[in-house]
């Protein structure tokens, strides 16, 4: 097998045409699908359905994919690394995060990082949690820190601590008028506004999947992009919206009250390549250690 075929059949994977895939990698579609062909043969299995419009992985095809963004992933850092240690320059950490995590502890945790390892150069990169996992496989990043529990071949998380909700209400509400901490029930029939809108599955997602398990059916759901943009809504009397109680930093011109229900809680985990021990890697799994029996609870009221 050779690391050529592996990029053709990525590129056909992920374009799901021969003939796009060809064109993309600058060559004519016969040797690309001869390759293809051949990659079948010393693996003993079909990759792809042929004759679906447009072409779909089999289930080998899927699992060689995942597989294969990986290696070609570590391929690729492998490459870069050693070209800047030819050039003496800084080896490089990309974390990927989402905002959210922004209102914990990740601020000192980079601060830590900087000081324990300042040859290391740090590049953060805002991802959603969905989009850190294929991030990971790829190599266009090293680690993560999101919120997405999942079960995905390849990476390992780490749940570094449930953060407790709140619900962000406009200041002249019935809410933040009767009470400082509510439960899931209070909040049928509001309008609730939740976050991202896309891509899915997302935090959206835990805090409709939360409700439904509580049996409350509120009155509208209306979707936006991102956590700003949500509560600025609220401020502006549009509906209420469940947050991590860290970004009650964010406005203050809003109302937040304590969800008092034992499921009403978030993850922060980290995100990592199974099987990776790269120094950079190592290093922020010690200084996590370092903050004592609750990692990653940095947010002083939470």
């Amino acid at each position: 097998m050779e690391f050529r075929q592996l990029r053709y059949f990525v590129t056909v994977a992920q374009q799901r045409n021969f003939t796009r895939a060809a064109e993309m990698l600058n060559i004519t579609q016969p040797p690309l699908s001869r390759q293809i062909q051949l990659l079948e043969e010393e693996l003993g299995v079909a990759l792809f359905h042929r004759a679906s419009r447009p072409v779909r992985l089999t289930e080998s095809g899927r699992i060689l994919y995942e597989q294969a963004l990986q290696v070609l992933g570590r391929i690729d850092q492998m490459v870069a690394m050693t070209r800047r240690a030819g050039l003496n320059q800084k080896q490089v950490l990309s974390i990927g995060f989402v905002a959210s995590i922004l209102y914990t502890g990740l601020p000192t945790l980079i601060g830590r990082l900087r000081q324990s390892a300042p040859d290391l150069d740090i590049q953060l990169v805002e991802l959603l949690s969905i989009q850190q996992l294929p991030a990971l496989k790829e190599g266009r990043i090293d680690l993560g820190f999101g919120r997405l529990r999942h079960s995905n071949d390849g990476i390992v998380s780490t749940v570094l601590h449930e953060e407790r909700l709140v619900v962000a209400v406009p200041r002249d509400s019935a809410l933040a008028k009767d009470a400082s901490s509510v439960h899931l029930t209070q909040l049928a029939a509001e309008r609730l506004i939740v976050y991202p809108k896309e891509p899915r599955p997302s935090y959206a997602d835990q805090v409709l999947n939360m409700l439904l398990q509580s049996d409350v059916r509120v009155e509208e759901v209306h979707e936006v992009r991102e956590l700003q943009t949500a509560l600025g809504l609220v401020a502006a009397g549009a509906g209420i919206c469940v947050i991590p109680s860290s970004a009650k930093q964010m406005r203050s011109d809003v109302h937040y009250c304590q969800l008092a229900d034992a499921n009403a809680t978030s993850p922060v985990i980290l995100y990592h390549r199974e099987g990776d021990t790269s120094p950079g890697l190592e290093l922020v799994h010690h200084l996590i250690a370092d903050f004592g029996p609750a990692p990653f609870r940095w947010s002083e009221e939470d």
